[in-house]
Formats: C-alpha cells, sequence, structure tokens
C-alpha cells in the first residue's frame, strides 16, 4: 500500500466561540445587555505545541481558556477535542474528559485550601476517580509528582502559606499532572512571580512537555514570556482575534497595528537600541464590552483606520501560511 500524507488533526480546535454574559436589573431580573466577553474567535492546537493567548487585561483571554475547560459553558460554538465537541456536553457527559484537561490557575496561593497541607491538596486529586489505592500507592504517587516538578517530598506537612510563590505554583502545575492530562490550559502562571522564579517555572514548563507530550494553551500578556515558551500566538482585542501566526513570525513581522503597538511596549536590555526605536502609543481607553463599537473594535485608537474599518468587520484571512490577520489595510 502506498504511504499517504495525512494532515495531522489538532488536539483542540475552536470554532467561532462566544461568551456572553447578561447583565440583569429590576424587580424582574430583566436582561438589558450582554457583556461579549469572547465574540466569535477560533483557533487550533496541535498535540505536544504550544498555542499563547495575548492581549490586554479584560480582551477575554481567561474567559477563553475557561470555556475550553468548561468552568463556563460557551453561549454558542465549538469547541473539539480529539474530534468530539464538548461545547455543549452536560457534567455527566464531561466527566472522561475532566481528567484530560487540566487548568493551572494565575493566583498560586488563592487558588489552594489554606487549611489542608501539601501532601492532602495532592492526595484528594490523586483519589477524585474514587479508584481503590492503598496508602503505600497514594505515597509514592506523591513522591513521584514532586520529584517531577522539584519539589521535596518531605514538605508534604506544610500549609501553603509556609512555601514561596514559586513553590505554591510548582504544587499547582503537580496537582494539575495528577490525571496524566493531554491539555493544560495556564492561566497566566507565571505572572504573580518573581523575574527570577518566572524563569525558572517557564523552564519546567518545557521540560514536562518534553517528558509528557503536553500540549498547553498558555494564557499571558507578557509577550517575551510567551515568546519564549510558544509555537503559535494568538493576539485578542475586546473578545476578538486580530492575528494568529507562529511566534517568530509574530515579532519579526507583525502585521496588524495592535500588535504592532503591543510589541512596542515589550523593553529591550539594551539601553541605546531601546533609545533609537519607535515606540507606538495607544491612545484612547478600551472600548466596553457591552457596547463595542461596529466595524473593527480596534478602530477608534488605531492610527491606521479608514471608513471602511468604521463600517463593517474585518474577518480573520489567511494572508500567507500558518498566518491570519483581520484588518481591512493588511
Amino acid at each position: 500500500m502506498d504511504n499517504v500524507n495525512i494532515k495531522e488533526k489538532p488536539l483542540l480546535e475552536v470554532q467561532n466561540l462566544k461568551m456572553f454574559f447578561p447583565l440583569i436589573k429590576g424587580l424582574f431580573a430583566k436582561k438589558y445587555a450582554d457583556i461579549k466577553a469572547v465574540n466569535g474567535i477560533s483557533f487550533s492546537i496541535k498535540k505536544g505545541e504550544t498555542f499563547g493567548l495575548v492581549g490586554e487585561s479584560g480582551c477575554g483571554k481567561t474567559t477563553t481558556g475557561m470555556c475550553i475547560v468548561r468552568v463556563y459553558k460557551p453561549t454558542t460554538g465549538n469547541i473539539f477535542y480529539q474530534g468530539k465537541d464538548i461545547a455543549n456536553l452536560s457534567e455527566e457527559e464531561l466527566r472522561p474528559y475532566r481528567r484530560n484537561i487540566q487548568l493551572i490557575f494565575q493566583d498560586p496561593y488563592g487558588s489552594l485550601d489554606p487549611r489542608q497541607t501539601v501532601f492532602s491538596i495532592i492526595k484528594e486529586a490523586i483519589t477524585a476517580d474514587r479508584r481503590p489505592r492503598t496508602k503505600v500507592e497514594i505515597k509514592e504517587r506523591f513522591e513521584e509528582l514532586m520529584t517531577t516538578v522539584e519539589l521535596d517530598p518531605k514538605m508534604g506537612d506544610r500549609l501553603p502559606h509556609e512555601m514561596s510563590g514559586g513553590q505554591r505554583q510548582r504544587l499547582g502545575i503537580a496537582r494539575a499532572l495528577v490525571c496524566s492530562p493531554n491539555l493544560i490550559v495556564c492561566d497566566e502562571p507565571v505572572s504573580a512571580l518573581d523575574v527570577s522564579i518566572q524563569a525558572q517555572i517557564i523552564n519546567l514548563f518545557e521540560q514536562l512537555q518534553e517528558e509528557f507530550s503536553l500540549t498547553y494553551l498558555f494564557i499571558a500578556h507578557d509577550l517575551a514570556v510567551v515568546r519564549h515558551i510558544s509555537n503559535n500566538i494568538g493576539v485578542m482585542y475586546l473578545g476578538k482575534l486580530v492575528e494568529v501566526t507562529s511566534a517568530n513570525e509574530l515579532y519579526s513581522h507583525p502585521l496588524h497595528p495592535y500588535t504592532k503597538a503591543l510589541l512596542s511596549a515589550v523593553p529591550i536590555p539594551d539601553y541605546y537600541t531601546e533609545q533609537k526605536r519607535l515606540q507606538i502609543v495607544l491612545e484612547g481607553e478600551v472600548p466596553s464590552h457591552i457596547n463595542v463599537p461596529p466595524g473593527c473594535p480596534f478602530h477608534p485608537r488605531c492610527r491606521y483606520a479608514t471608513a471602511v474599518c468604521k463600517k463593517i468587520m474585518p474577518e480573520l484571512k489567511n494572508v500567507s501560511d500558518n498566518r491570519s490577520v483581520a484588518c481591512h489595510n493588511v
């Protein structure tokens, strides 16, 4: 039989995802508006890759991640995990997928029960599937996970407040690894850490990805961090994806005006290079998710906006291999 090249299907594929939160007022709880947190985005992630999702605070990055792990049930759209649409599954139907898709939180302290010891936190995750295990098996699994995230198993009796920020985040990573997941949604996992600790945690993420063939959706606002760890990057603005491409292409040749503005805000260590480069300062405020402006959502702050930008919403179109941009002027 001849060899046939079959295009690898993505592990995760998001299609036209929307997440609206209703605003209620009055005695009879009447809805008067929707907060359009995520407003029709599409992207895919192949197994073993990292997809970075970046943008300003409030652009919908975290809401997207919460929809994928099904903390939120999307308003509309599809979320295909290994070819199965999980967007509208019931809680009972979701159970087989819960262990395969895990979440690492932004705040390593707020995501841990302050009354539980390190051992208790990991044990709770180990025994969540209610399979019978001996105390020896639980202890061995605990020690294995702690060693994997470079923590001393002797820390099992400590409480979260007795650990540093980096140690708490390593504990959160260990908890996510308990179920041997395929996909991990990382919701700004290093933003609350010191810069020196950030580098250690990022290196740990890369080691774990190589060791366990993990796939990441890496949500962050630090573009330097995202560049280091991501294969592909999606840039979000006001609930929409405005540019999707490889990490190298995005940083070497950004196309969307918003992407250019974001990259111009990333500091360069060399003083003289930093002084010479052009910095783009965006004027005005981010529009409200309730009253999204017509046309391109970025046009009120864009120096290149034309008449068509104010009337027609640009579609996210392919402009070259592995690059999509939502801009009328590209």
